[in-house]
């Protein structure tokens, strides 16, 4: 039921009713694209992050289905012994023969959007991936979309332009929140203005409304996704980053975000309420520095799953997150070798919406 749309000729899932459902809505599933590749994201250290990535998946099984894309039947198998071993429930994990070149199932999975009580209540988006402005490999990764359409026998819109699930961040009622930084950056999609963007961006995700932030955290290799920055925790509400010391080099990048967030107003005229977060102590592995950030956090249903750097602020980081999701367990998970392949809980998964 692969549908291509490259233009704007026929109707667009916006036009069509259909949109990108807060992640705090109830999912039918998580996407991940399981680790296998050490020549990629975590070049000599990918056998440490598999402890606290297996716990990831058990944590999620608790509360719904996990889809898991895996390289082939060995890795397969592998996987499936790695998790009885822990006493994940089987039952609840699909393991799925879909190659990628690496992890981030946040940017190369589908965006999935919902339209209830139509008749076909959900589509898939596949916007074109190239790995941050071609700095890996991502042949496997970009049809990646196109394979989940046809495992789910939904259909498929393919806007032509390149966009990233972390770049774009929504409150479910059609308010996107991203960065100047990441979407208007030449090697992302050049040929376009930021006001041609946003149409993209109305018309594929369904939203009337695009705020932007200027830039994301030092150490990010995704040049400014919003989901190592402010977060909605709400439909009016969101979570953001700030750094107190004022020698690091977010201090100010933070301290300028917070301002913008403070002028924005939703459609209804609402002013955000804003939650701050204090950022890790900066987090280096052989003198690189590292996207480490709590708003890299996974909305499940049952639990939020917050990275957590082996520092005093994630005791704090945790509080605070109790309070904005209080019918919610707060999981913290050690992310300190996953974040070497700069990025953590949010950047792997990719949740699919339940629909009636």
């Amino acid at each position: 039921m692969e549908k291509s749309r490259n233009n704007f000729t026929d109707p667009t899932p916006g036009e069509l009713g259909y949109y990108f459902p807060a992640e705090w809505a109830e999912h039918r599933s998580t996407w991940l694209s399981y680790p296998h590749d050490d020549s990629y994201s975590w070049p000599g250290t990918l056998s440490r992050i598999f402890p606290f990535y297996n716990q990831f998946i058990k944590e999620l099984s608790k509360g719904e289905r996990v889809c898991i894309n895996v390289r082939n039947e060995t890795l397969r198998e592998s996987v499936r012994r790695d998790l009885m071993k822990i006493d994940v429930d089987l039952s609840k994990i699909d393991l799925l023969i879909h190659p990628t070149n690496d992890a981030w199932c946040r940017d190369h999975g589908p965006a999935f959007l919902v339209k209830q009580c139509a008749a076909e209540p959900k589509v898939i988006v596949g916007w074109k991936y190239n790995a941050w402005g071609n700095k890996y490999d991502h042949d496997l990764d970009d049809q990646i979309p196109g394979l989940i359409a046809k495992y789910l026998n939904i259909p498929a819109f393919y806007p032509g332009i390149v966009m990233e699930g972390g770049a774009v961040d929504f409150n479910g009622k059609g308010t996107l929140l991203t960065t100047m930084q990441c979407l208007l950056h030449e090697n992302r999609n050049p040929g376009l203005f930021q006001h041609e963007i946003e149409e993209y961006l109305h018309n594929f995700y369904g939203v009337n409304q695009v705020l932007w932030l200027d830039e994301g955290i030092e150490g990010d290799d995704t040049n400014g996704h919003i989901d190592d920055l402010a977060r909605f925790f709400r439909e009016d509400a969101v979570v953001t980053m700030v750094e107190t010391r004022r020698s690091d080099k977010n201090h100010k990048i933070l301290e300028e975000n917070i301002k913008q967030l403070k002028t924005f107003r939703l459609q209804n005229g609402k002013q955000l309420d804003i939650a701050e977060i204090p950022m890790p102590k900066p987090v280096t592995f052989e003198g690189q520095r590292l996207p480490a950030s709590y708003a890299n956090f996974y909305i499940a249903n049952e639990s939020v799953i917050v990275p957590n750097f082996r520092c005093k602020e994630d005791d704090q980081a945790m509080r605070i997150l109790e309070q904005c999701f209080p019918n919610r367990s707060i999981i913290g998970i050690d992310s300190v070798e996953i974040i070497w392949g700069l990025g953590s809980f949010h950047c792997l998964s990719q949740q699919e919406p339940l629909t009636k």
